[in-house]
């Protein structure tokens, strides 16, 4: 088994910024979730904002409050889908697998073609890191349902090489970089595959192209950080 093989995937999970703070509301303040529900007819609920804050509390990894904050959404609006998911999302960021599968399930219950395709791509990253269900095969329902899905077709080369199928995790791995799969982990997957069917010297020229780039995520960072403070300053 590979060494976290899905980061870069799901790093890029939610789309977030170093600023938590969402509509005047600061997710750190321990209780915003309160304020948003005490003393309101249960139609008046704002479950877009309950997501909102449950997103910035991923953002700041109080992925507890996070829970909370997706539970107070589909207790309101069961039917939401996105609180669904990003509710298996923060289980699984706790480990919680068997609570994000769940998650997950109600999520594609809801039959919200907007998010069918997320559900069961992190549903199979939680049934491969709990040993349960069969992971390949919900990955391969979520390429039936968006062929362009590179998470899925990435997913899916992770699970074919962990089976030996080197050839056809290659042919997935190809199928992700060029539907613009992110990150230098793909590179080393597809490295991997190479290696295992004896590519040698094509795995090291991907090996190399998987280290330029994390160097320059690297400088990236350090770029980023330095702007930060800058702004902070001003």
């Amino acid at each position: 088994m590979t060494d976290e093989p899905f980061d870069d995937v799901y790093d890029d999970k939610f789309d977030l910024d170093d600023q938590v703070e969402i509509d005047g509301i600061d997710p750190a303040d321990s209780r915003v979730l309160d304020e948003m529900v005490e003393g309101i007819d249960e139609e008046d609920v704002d479950v877009e904002g309950l997501i909102e804050a449950g997103v910035g509390y991923v953002s700041i990894n109080r992925y507890e409050q996070a829970v909370e904050a997706f539970e107070r959404a589909v207790k309101f609006e069961p039917e939401n889908a996105e609180a669904w998911v990003n509710k298996g999302f923060a289980h699984a960021e706790m480990d919680e697998y068997d609570r994000a599968i769940g998650a997950y399930d109600e999520a594609l219950r809801v039959e919200d073609e907007e998010f069918d395709v997320e559900a069961l791509v992190n549903k199979a990253y939680a049934e491969y890191e709990s040993h349960r269900g069969n992971p390949l095969e919900t990955v391969e329902r979520a390429l039936e349902k968006d062929e362009r899905s590179s998470e899925a077709w990435y997913n899916r080369a992770v699970f074919l090489n962990e089976r030996g199928s080197h050839e056809d995790a290659l042919r997935c791995i190809d199928n992700a970089l060029s539907l613009g799969q992110r990150g230098p982990r793909a590179l080393h997957e597809k490295a991997r595959a190479l290696e295992e069917l004896g590519r040698y010297d094509e795995a090291e020229e991907i090996r190399e192209t998987a280290r330029e780039a994390e160097e320059e995520e690297i400088m990236s960072e350090a770029r980023e950080g330095l702007e930060g403070e800058d702004s902070l300053s001003l």
